[in-house]
């Protein structure tokens, strides 16, 4: 059941004030994932981590995938690993559907055990033919997100989405698109700096 507007809008404020408080900083020069420098930095394991921005997190990614029919919910570890957690657990409360599943994908084959790179699936479970949703914390150019997005197509998965919490809209919707995937963004790094 899709939430009020009213109520969507007031989740999204407030999760804003969350990230602008616990999650972004201009204050200093970074190195970021993809090897530009820039000031504005966004760390979401801090929102992703606090009970309230988990909340939140999960009840806005629920209303972004309401009405997709996705199996499953995946990204590229380390970034993903919260968002999918909290959102098979927030798509269960609202829906109480046991069957949509999440997983993670390593950036490196371990070196023990499965050597899978994706971990989360259980004993006989694929995600051939499966309906997948894409998920990251933050996206610059889009090379984290297609490097998962390319795992899982080789999986057989097809991908009916790609959301990212912050896109600092530096490249990624564009080199998404060459891939046939539309990115969805939560926020966007210019609604932190205006």
């Amino acid at each position: 059941m899709k939430q009020s507007t009213v109520s969507q809008n007031d989740h999204r404020a407030r999760l804003k004030a969350i990230i602008a408080a616990r999650s972004f900083s201009n204050d200093r020069e970074i190195t970021l994932a993809s090897g530009r420098k820039s000031r504005l930095y966004f760390n979401m394991k801090p929102t992703m981590l606090d009970a309230e921005g988990a909340y939140l997190l999960g009840e806005l990614l629920v209303d972004e995938i309401e009405g997709l029919s996705a199996a499953y919910v995946g990204g590229l570890a380390m970034g993903a690993v919260p968002i999918v957690s909290f959102l098979v657990a927030a798509h269960y409360r609202r829906a109480a559907d046991a069957s949509f599943r999440a997983f993670f994908i390593r950036k490196e084959v371990k070196n023990h055990g499965t050597k899978a790179r994706i971990e989360g699936l259980a004993p006989g479970e694929t995600l051939e033919d499966a309906r997948v949703v894409m998920v990251e914390d933050v996206t610059t150019t889009g090379g984290s997100l297609l490097d998962a997005v390319h795992e899982v197509r080789a999986a057989g998965g097809m991908i009916v989405k790609a959301i990212t919490l912050v896109d600092r809209q530096e490249g990624a919707v564009e080199v998404l698109a060459k891939q046939d995937l539309d990115l969805t963004a939560l926020f966007t790094a210019d609604e932190f700096t205006r």
